[in-house]
């Protein structure tokens, strides 16, 4: 058997697969999507930390991570047209080798230049990576294998966060910052190897590439799923950023502590949540089902904060209410993303995953951005209670798209709207009448 270079797929190779783990391609691109997300993880807190040992000053500690996710987002923007060109293969490589050796020139020193430098390099490499893993995963399956195939999917990045986020500052603890530099940079050569074996994979047909007059424009079939998603992430960027002090307020000896136990509740159930929307969504044929029930459950939980903070009761309540809205949250990731790929044509898969990851960059931004400049004007019970308001008018959107949807065309050679535009045979008279 041939193992290196790869094969490439055939259409029938995919549609024959009976598991998401027999999937010819998957695993390697699941080691890949571990050891790049692992490499991004550890630094993700290390970073700021370091700028802060060495002197700077906390707005350059913020901006390592502001440009990091800006140069993420507007890679993100160009990622379809480069995968189209080049082949998943190939961008998944560079974007591990951006992502993660550039690692090595922080020991450089954390002056301005070089720490922006290097994080606007891994930003980009970010960027690809995130488009291009979830765009390969749903070409490696069939379409009936897809909610798990991205649930799958979440469950690695999940743990890759999991474990890499605190293994970071722990290390730097016991080695040093430098250290940690070279693993992080070490890992990402790990993705670079396993992208090596993604092989290539069929080509959109022709037909469905050149219906033109049967063309809908994207953003129809994309802006409610990812406005959920936008709406849920929101909420995310502030309870990732605010809850801990929300905490250490509400109990000043163990709340700060504890505050990373909740967010490493709410990623555990967010993590299991999504790989069980996808089973769900395999289960009825189609996604969408559990979409608005989960939107409520993410409320929900956020919902909770605020009224574990209005009423002051004990600080182990936070668990249940990190463990509602990663529930919910996990379940509308899976959502958002399948609904997304099942709306539009197969060829524009990475569209999709590019739409989803601005989305939820996006919001996660916004909403760190928007409740930190609420936290000015008024105290963290109402800025939650907000977060969960804004979910709420995600639903409202997803309701009405529901009604509405019954009119919409939802891929580009949809058989009835085909139909509709075969003109009718033309009558003629006999004889001149």
């Amino acid at each position: 058997m041939k193992f290196f270079p790869p094969t490439p797929l055939t259409v029938e190779e995919i549609n024959s697969v009976s598991s998401v783990w027999k999937a010819r391609g998957m695993k390697p691109v699941l080691l890949a999507v571990m050891a790049a997300f692992a490499a991004w993880a550890v630094l993700l807190p290390v970073i700021p930390t370091a700028v802060l040992d060495a002197g700077g000053t906390e707005t350059l500690a913020g901006l390592t991570t502001g440009v990091f996710m800006l140069a993420t987002v507007l890679t993100q923007m160009a990622t379809p047209a480069l995968l189209r060109k080049f082949g998943f293969g190939l961008i998944m490589g560079l974007s591990s080798l951006l992502l993660g050796v550039p690692a090595f020139a922080y020991a450089l020193g954390m002056e301005a230049g070089t720490v922006l430098t290097v994080s606007a390099i891994r930003g980009v490499g970010f960027g690809a990576l995130t488009v291009a893993e979830a765009a390969v995963v749903a070409e490696l399956v069939p379409r009936r294998l897809l909610g798990r195939a991205t649930g799958t999917l979440g469950i690695m990045v999940g743990l890759s966060q999991m474990v890499g986020l605190p293994t970071g500052l722990a290390l730097v603890n016991v080695i040093g910052y430098n250290a940690v530099y070279y693993i992080a940079a070490g890992v990402g050569l790990i993705s670079l190897v396993a992208c090596m074996f993604i092989p290539a994979v069929p080509q959109a047909d022709r037909d469905e590439l050149s219906v033109a007059h049967v063309h809908v424009p994207m953003w129809r079939l994309v802006f409610v799923p990812g406005m959920a998603l936008m709406f849920v992430t929101s909420a995310y960027g502030a309870i990732t950023n605010f809850l801990p002090a929300a905490m250490r307020d509400l109990d000043p000896a163990k709340g700060a502590a504890l505050g990373g136990v909740m967010l490493g509740v709410m990623n555990f159930a967010s993590m299991l949540s999504r790989y069980a929307a996808g089973q769900v969504m395999d289960r009825k044929g189609y996604p969408g089902s559990i979409l608005i029930p989960c939107q409520f459950i993410a409320a929900g939980g956020v919902f909770l904060i605020a009224l574990i903070l209005l009423l002051d009761l004990p600080v182990w309540w936070m668990a249940l209410a990190a463990l509602i809205y990663g529930v919910g949250f996990g379940a509308v990731q899976n959502e958002a993303l399948t609904l997304m790929f099942y709306r539009l044509p197969r060829s524009k898969s990475s569209e999709a995953s590019a739409i989803w990851n601005i989305a939820f960059d996006g919001g996660t931004g916004l909403g760190s951005t928007m409740y930190g400049m609420l936290l000015t004007m008024m105290m963290f019970t109402p800025m939650f209670g907000l977060a969960a308001a804004v979910i709420l008018i995600g639903v409202v959107i997803t309701l009405l798209d529901r009604q509405l949807g019954k009119h919409r065309v939802v891929e580009v050679n949809n058989l009835s709207v085909r139909l509709k535009n075969v003109q009718p045979p033309r009558l003629y008279r006999r004889n001149g009448r």
